[in-house]
């Protein structure tokens, strides 16, 4: 390995190591580890710091194909060290800022979307409910109306041909008229006979259904 390439690999340790750094805080700021339980803390971890490792030999194959020297690990303990004393601070603020920022923007976005999509659609569908309320209490009103005026001209209709009837009925002989009462009495027993059936077939039906 020549005297250019493994200034480059310190140069790139360095910096990985301020990599390393910075990739702690941030996924220290976003894990919240006492508001998380123990044994999700310990797989996170775990999975942190492989994907942290693959990424460090990835950088290392690109700089000197991943030969592995001691000074290596020396550059990125350098690089984490000047990380920890100088970018921190000023780190830790702008990812604050940043945080902050999208979480004002995604707050502004979600309300606008309340206010612009969700209350108008909201409106719309009280306002068709309503509509279709009020339609059907009109249509009902109107039908009630219906009925009461063709019952009312009905009886006005048939009030004269009941007049009629009855006149006529007066002159009709009293053995015709006996005769007709008593079918009509015959007709009515058989109707009564035949609720009874009904009735009593009902009751043997759900006797044999229990």
């Amino acid at each position: 390995m020549s005297l250019t390439t493994q200034f480059l690999t310190m140069l790139t340790m360095i910096g990985m190591g301020s990599y390393l750094g910075a990739a702690v805080d941030t996924y220290s700021r976003f894990l919240q580890r006492q508001k998380r339980a123990h044994w999700v803390v310990f797989i996170n971890d775990i999975l942190f710091w492989v994907i942290q490792g693959l990424i460090v030999f990835y950088v290392l194959l690109s700089v000197n194909e991943g030969e592995l020297r001691f000074y290596i690990f020396l550059a990125l303990l350098c690089g984490y060290a000047a990380y920890q004393s100088l970018f921190r601070a000023v780190y830790l603020k702008m990812l604050e800022f940043v945080i902050q920022t999208c979480v004002t923007m995604y707050r502004f976005v979600v309300r606008t979307c309340y206010y612009v999509i969700v209350r108008p659609l909201q409106f719309m569908f009280q306002l068709l409910l309503a509509l279709l309320m009020t339609s059907g209490r009109i249509l009902f009103m109107m039908a009630n109306m219906l009925y009461k005026l063709v019952k009312m001209i009905l009886r006005i209709t048939f009030l004269p041909i009941k007049w009629l009837f009855r006149l006529l009925w007066r002159f009709i002989p009293t053995h015709w008229r006996i005769n007709v009462e008593k079918f009509f009495k015959k007709f009515a027993g058989v109707i009564a006979k035949g609720k009874n059936m009904k009735n009593i077939v009902q009751k043997w039906w759900g006797k044999l259904r229990k």
